[in-house]
């Protein structure tokens, strides 16, 4: 028996649960909480502490973490990513624990005891994870780029580095998959940005940085900012879109094969060299890829020695958000924002998510052939005919409430064109039926079922 069934590994965690919702199990009620490897959502309570009592906290919270450590060991050394639970427990002290997971066909629920995104389709990606940059053929590089003055530069602010041989270059680039351009070699023909090789010396690893403008990164460091650099759940990804106004420098983008990250702005957004650039740009642009964002660029500067000699710009030159293109391709429907269907439909919608909404629910004929919707998502008792999906023929994800996907599969209506699916859930309530929700939808498409386990001990009388 592997230690996630065994009870004893979950017994700490257990018995602070029942101290902390006492009230809710004497009752017969059940709690809930999902504990994953990076992560945990239990139900127990986190009080503010009273003045000189700071430490009898520090205890109740050291006490929650070596509980779910426990727990988050045993995910680890099976290598399942998160697992959620429910349990019941009796006066006397009998426990019922019920383990709800893993599935391969489920993504993480992101700190929820239901189930997250089900991947329908084996490896499938959400549409914007799997485009590719448009072609450019024109781009040239900018005026800035001067490589005799950019290694000038370089050499007289960072004198005594330790460059990188050509040999070095050619093994990067190898790895990489991709000729480094120009510039980006002169750089690291003068500094291989590698640690060791200022043996110690701190100021002169903070001129390297004042140098170029950025936290460098060695050589054997760099790497290509594809779709695979910047994962998403389905959850958030499929409700992205990728959108590059004819007159912009960056392509709107997750990710591209022509983005070469070669250093850091200090706070974990990325910069790179900009290969593939939009219309409005150059060869070899200096773009940020913001770590707080799971889509698109920013221009910081039109090439590296434009960076190196002016430095990163303040305000970096940045992209229309989501939304702000009209009509905009990701349109949301509720009472801050559009309040009709018909106000959201036009032939680039490709995402419509339906909010908080207390009228009369909406009918989705405005949207119906619409050539490009791929994903719908829509909060409970918005839809006044779920049935109206089945014509939705192009969809790749879908979101809605327990009840509407009751009618569906009560129908036998859900789209088969699916590559995923959410189930949104709202309130407090148990998951178990969720997760049989789910085993229904995944069985048509005959993905691994979310696995069951029941576990039970005896943690005796409360003390």
């Amino acid at each position: 028996m592997s230690p996630l069934h065994d009870f004893a590994t979950w017994e700490p965690l257990l018995r602070l649960l029942r101290a902390d919702k006492a009230e809710a199990f004497a009752t017969g009620g059940q709690v809930a909480g999902q504990i994953s490897q990076g992560a945990w959502s239990v139900p127990l309570k986190r009080p503010v502490p009273p003045p000189g009592q700071a430490s009898v906290i520090e205890g109740k919270l050291k006490a929650e973490f070596d509980a779910v450590q426990r727990v988050r060991s045993a995910l680890v050394d099976l290598g399942i990513e998160g697992v959620s639970f429910t349990v019941r427990i009796e006066q006397a002290g009998r426990a019922v624990l019920r383990l709800l997971g893993p599935s391969p066909a489920v993504e993480s629920s992101v700190g929820s005891p239901h189930p997250g995104s089900l991947v329908l389709v084996e490896g499938a990606l959400p549409e914007p994870w799997r485009r590719l940059p448009d072609p450019v053929p024109d781009a040239v590089p900018a005026p800035t780029r001067d490589l005799a003055l950019l290694e000038r530069t370089l050499r007289e602010r960072i004198p005594g580095a330790v460059g990188a041989t050509e040999d070095e270059i050619a093994a990067a680039e190898a790895r990489l998959g991709v000729a480094l351009p120009d510039e980006l070699k002169v750089l690291y023909r003068v500094t291989r940005a590698r640690w060791q090789d200022w043996a110690g010396d701190h100021e002169a690893a903070e001129r390297e940085v004042m140098a170029v403008g950025c936290e460098l990164f060695a050589l054997d460091d760099l790497y290509i900012a594809d779709v695979s650099s910047r994962p998403s759940l389905w959850r958030f990804a499929a409700k992205e879109a990728v959108v590059t106004p004819p007159d912009a420098a960056v392509q709107g983008l997750v990710g591209s094969p022509g983005w070469i990250a070669f250093g850091d702005n200090g706070g974990g957004d990325r910069l790179a060299v900009d290969l593939t650039p939009a219309p409005g740009g150059h060869l070899g642009q200096i773009i940020i890829l913001s770590h707080e964002e799971n889509i698109g660029a920013d221009l910081v500067a039109d090439s590296l020695t434009d960076l190196v000699l002016r430095g990163p710009d303040e305000q970096p030159r940045r992209r229309r958000r989501r939304g702000d293109e009209e009509p905009p391709a990701v349109a949301w429907v509720h009472h801050r924002s559009l309040r009709s269907i018909e106000a959201a439909a036009h032939p680039g919608l490709e995402v419509l998510n339906i909010g908080v909404w207390d009228e009369d629910p909406f009918s989705l004929a405005p949207v119906i052939g619409l050539p490009r919707l791929r994903t719908l998502s829509a909060y409970p008792g918005t839809l006044a005919d779920p049935l109206e999906i089945a014509r939705l023929s192009g969809l790749e994800y879908l979101e809605l409430p327990p009840e509407d996907w009751r009618v569906l599969l009560d129908a036998g209506a859900v789209p088969r064109s699916l590559l995923a699916a959410g189930i949104e859930v709202r309130g407090d309530r148990s998951p178990r039926p969720t997760v049989d929700l789910a085993n229904e939808i995944l069985a048509l498409w005959d993905r691994p079922p979310i696995t069951r386990t029941r576990l039970e001990g005896d943690l005796g009388p409360a003390v």
